[in-house]
């Protein structure tokens, strides 16, 4: 598989540095609007043509996929043109803005017959495939109760870099730059790790949501500090539980931790994820009785960069798809909604 890399901010380096690793897959070109950002990246991944436009790449057309690393934004129109080149897409989450450009990508990936998967890279946590695994089981039964949360801290630390002063982190604190905040940022992340651990998807939300004090006027720049900070939301499941899930980027002494607990009628199961490392244990038979906690083993499993590459190398669909993004971007939107009108709505 020949790859495109488009778009060569931070995250792009985690995409060129994971897809260089799989055999069979080659590194041909990036894609940047700053050439001077474009050609470093190039230089440091080895990868041996630049372009300044996605036009200009198209034309050049010497590759079978590519990995959309653009903000927010910019994913709606530059994976379509990608999808009408007839190429092959793994791009960032969330997948759009909104839910009309969401459902508009899923659409245009499925008539083409293209390989499209959305980067939901906590599908990559080993814990919370084997907890999907036991749900499925029945192991815990029906589930009754879940709790998740998505936390991370660097609004009040410096340790991912000074957000005050630098681009990448500021502009998703502004609505007009793109962002719808934590939710938005995050919040399709935590979504995904709770729907696909509980193996139920979220059927009514009602969602909160703050944008905190934090520069004079709320602004640096040209950059209005708007976009929420928090959120908490209770959800109703398809299959009957009852749901909490919040994220912050105030949460003070949690780098980037997601933590999912999922309590059924049998037993119950926990899943945490941090910049420390993975973790499963689950209270299940017997020590449902006495409380008892055990960790299990969950092994590992294939990233989503190796799945994306095996499923273009066999033409095969793969998930997490546009079509599963775009039904997390509703309810997003759906969140949004509720807090503007308080009041819970149907997804």
């Amino acid at each position: 598989m020949r790859l495109l890399i488009l778009g060569t901010g931070g995250m792009a380096n985690n995409h060129a540095e994971h897809f260089a690793a799989i055999d069979g897959v080659e590194l041909v070109g990036a894609v940047d609007v700053d050439p001077n950002r474009v050609k470093a990246f190039a230089q440091t991944h080895k990868i041996p043509n630049v372009f300044t436009s996605l036009e200009e790449a198209i034309a050049w057309g010497a590759f079978d996929a590519a990995a959309n690393v653009t903000p927010d934004k910019a994913h709606h129109p530059t994976t379509l043109a990608l999808l009408q080149a007839n190429k092959h897409v793994l791009c960032e989450k969330p997948l759009a803005e909104n839910y009309a450009k969401a459902a508009e990508m899923a659409h245009a990936a499925e008539r083409s017959g293209l390989v499209n998967m959305v980067n939901l890279t906590y599908r990559n946590v080993a814990p919370l495939q084997k907890a999907r695994e036991l749900v499925l089981a029945g192991r815990i039964g029906k589930i009754r109760h879940v709790e998740a949360s998505y936390l991370q801290s660097w609004l009040v630390s410096k340790a991912w870099g000074d957000w005050a002063t630098e681009s990448q982190w500021l502009w998703r604190l502004s609505t007009k730059h793109g962002s719808n905040g934590v939710l938005g940022d995050v919040g399709i992340h935590i979504l995904d790790f709770v729907s696909y651990g509980a193996a139920s998807d979220v059927s009514h939300i009602f969602a909160r949501m703050k944008a905190f004090d934090k520069a004079p006027n709320n602004r640096i720049g040209e950059y209005d500090l708007d976009a929420n900070d928090s959120f908490i939301m209770t959800v109703d499941f398809t299959d009957g539980a009852l749901g909490v899930i919040h994220a912050s980027r105030w949460a003070t002494g949690h780098l980037n931790e997601l933590r999912l607990r999922m309590h059924g009628e049998k037993g119950a199961i926990e899943v945490i994820h941090s910049t420390e490392g993975s973790s499963l244990r689950a209270c299940l038979d017997d020590d449902v009785e006495t409380a008892t906690w055990v960790e299990i083993d969950a092994g590992t499993v294939p990233t989503n960069y190796q799945r994306f590459a095996a499923a273009v190398k066999a033409a095969t669909p793969v998930e997490p798809g546009f079509r599963h993004a775009a039904d997390l971007q509703k309810v997003l939107d759906l969140a949004m909604e509720t807090e503007r009108e308080r009041r819970e709505l149907t997804i």
